[in-house]
Formats: C-alpha cells, sequence, structure tokens
C-alpha cells in the first residue's frame, strides 16, 4: 500500500491507541486530501474511543481539529489548490442539497458525514473530507495553535451568530475549560461584558486575563442568588448536570440559557420562570463552513487564540493520558512526527 494513509486507530472500546495504517481507495470528484500537520485533541476523540456514544465504528482513527496542507483535489474541485494550509473540523460532509444546505446551514443537515464517525481522522499524516468543509486559514493565524479552533472555537463562536449576541449584552461563561476559555476571548472581543462562572477560584485569575471582566463561583449558591435577573445570556459549555433553575434565573427579562456541552442525563427546568420572564434555553452543534471562516477572521483580527500544549504525534497515548488526568490548559494538540 504505497499511498497508504498512516495513523493511530483504536481497535476496541476503550483501547490503546496504536499504529494503524490503511488504503483510503481513490480520491472522489469532490473530495480533497489534506496533509496533516497539526491536530487537535477534543474530549470528543475520548468519547469516540470509549464508545460513549454507541457510535463508534472500530478500528477508528481520531482526530477532528486538522490544520494541514491540501496536497490531492478531486476533479471537480475548483475552490482550492494544492498546497493550501486549511482546517477541518467535526463535519467533513453534507449533502448540499436539503432545506438546511441550500440555505447556508449545512452543519444542520441530516446526513452530514462527520470526521471520525465510520471514517477515519486526523490522528494520521493524512486526511480526507468534502472540499467545502476544508476551510483556508487566513493569513496571520498560527497554524500550530489553529486546530482547536475548528472544533471548541466553532462551538463557541457559532451562538454568538445564531443567537444574535449583542456588544451591549452582559454575558456569562460556564466553565473554564477548552470550550470555556476560548469563549471568553470571543466575547471580550465582541464588546459583552464577560462575568465567568467557575468552579475553581485558582481559575479565578486565568479567567480574568483570558477575557472576564469578574468571576462568580459557580459552587457558591450566594453568589448565584446574588446575581438573579442580571444576565442577558449564559453560555454553558460543560458536560455535566447543573442546577438549570438556578443559573435560569440568572436571567434578565427575555435572556437566554444556551448550551453547547453535550449534556448526556435529561435537563429539568421549571416552566414558571421561563413563561413570565420570556427567557429561553437552547443548544447549537459547530457551525456552518461560511461561519467558520468569520470565525478565523475575527480571531486574526482580534489576536485570538487557544491556550495549548504540543505532543509529538507518536505519543499520542501520553497526550490522552494528559486529557483524561484533567490537566490540560487548555487544550492539546498533536504535531505529525511520522515523516
Amino acid at each position: 500500500m504505497a499511498d497508504a494513509i498512516r495513523g493511530y486507530a483504536v481497535k476496541a472500546p476503550g483501547a490503546k491507541l496504536e499504529r494503524y495504517d490503511y488504503d483510503p481507495g481513490p480520491l472522489a470528484v469532490d473530495d480533497v486530501e489534506i496533509a496533516v500537520q497539526y491536530c487537535g485533541i477534543c474530549h470528543s476523540d475520548l468519547n469516540m474511543i470509549n464508545n460513549d456514544w454507541g457510535m463508534s465504528t472500530f478500528p477508528v482513527i481520531p482526530g477532528h481539529e486538522v490544520v494541514g496542507k491540501i496536497v490531492a483535489v478531486g476533479g471537480k474541485v475548483t475552490s482550492l489548490k494544492i498546497g493550501q494550509t486549511v482546517g477541518l473540523g467535526w463535519f467533513s460532509s453534507s449533502c448540499r442539497a436539503c432545506q438546511p444546505c441550500l440555505s447556508g446551514d449545512q452543519n444542520l443537515c441530516q446526513t452530514a458525514g462527520m470526521t471520525i464517525v465510520n471514517r477515519h481522522g486526523g490522528f494520521a499524516d493524512r486526511v480526507r473530507c468534502q472540499a467545502m468543509w476544508a476551510i483556508p486559514l487566513p493569513e496571520g493565524l498560527d497554524g500550530s495553535k489553529a486546530g482547536p479552533l475548528f472544533c471548541a472555537g466553532l462551538t463557541v463562536f457559532n451562538p454568538l451568530v445564531q443567537c444574535d449576541v449583542r456588544p451591549t449584552d452582559r454575558v456569562g461563561v460556564i466553565g473554564i475549560g477548552g470550550l470555556g476559555h476560548i469563549a471568553l476571548q470571543f466575547l471580550r472581543a465582541w464588546g459583552c461584558e464577560v462575568v465567568a462562572f467557575t468552579s475553581s477560584d485558582s481559575k479565578r485569575d486565568e479567567a480574568l486575563k483570558l477575557g472576564a471582566h469578574r468571576t462568580l463561583n459557580s459552587k457558591d449558591d450566594a453568589q448565584l442568588t446574588a446575581a438573579q435577573g442580571t444576565f442577558d445570556f449564559i453560555l454553558n459549555t460543560v458536560n455535566v448536570n447543573l442546577n438549570w433553575d438556578l443559573y435560569m434565573n440568572c436571567l434578565s427579562t427575555r435572556g437566554r440559557l444556551h448550551t453547547v456541552g453535550a449534556i448526556t442525563e435529561p435537563v429539568r427546568i421549571s416552566a414558571i420562570p421561563i413563561i413570565f420572564s420570556q427567557r429561553s434555553f437552547s443548544g447549537t452543534p459547530l457551525g456552518s463552513p461560511a461561519t467558520a471562516a468569520k470565525m478565523l477572521d475575527f480571531a486574526v483580527r482580534h489576536q485570538i487564540a487557544p491556550v495549548v500544549e504540543t505532543f509529538p504525534l507518536t505519543e499520542v497515548n501520553r497526550a490522552m493520558q494528559h486529557l483524561e488526568s484533567g490537566q490540560a490548559r487548555y487544550r492539546i494538540v498533536l504535531e505529525n512526527d511520522l515523516g
């Protein structure tokens, strides 16, 4: 297999990643092939490794925060050229014919392909995707740090666009981790008054440096009670159940509590506070290709970048252990050293 793609795969739920090569077959006419330079690690990669969502097919090569160069283009691809530096996130294809796709909401396509679901991702020397989902990196963006923008970054940027968050809004961010630390930077640059909800006083100084104007201790019900009725928008970035009514009561009239944290348990919220103050609870997935491009331009304009730790791809298991330990500050990026 002279043209085999070399990567690291898990062959059973919860197993260690090990070297795995595969033949990708002919390149589809509307696809591109990317030589991976960097690939971020997301908690979703760990979910897929453990089959937490019941949709993993083994072996699977994780990795959906890719930065690399185009090395091959399909016969019908005219939007990208060999040698361009691009990024690839969670989505890797869409049907381009359904109502969401035709409306520019390709991320809501019900048959969208996901980079590490039923296909192999970016913990490898090369990866493929539909050309539409390979987003060119604008000049001035550091490729070694850009990978997490294509998942974590887009996840927290998309709500600003979809929910019409305004520069005059007071916005709270729940969780100062892989997603939250980027959300603080985006919201500060967006012009909002930004408040970080964190369960760790040790993260207070970090949150302020990242863009928060102030912090609230999310474990202190008294602090949350004192903040009732003061937020226009609260963005939840954690994937655990919370005291939802307490956060809902922190919203002002017509305020919105919005989650991008993939909570697997049912969310229980009292209806009365929602009805009488016309509040809402909502969620969004990652954004469309157009929103991704807009996010990258915004990041360059305001010099926003994820805080990353870098590991060689060949040490991917050590990097995954670092992620699982909860010690990552704040995203991990793998650098391809397969040669």
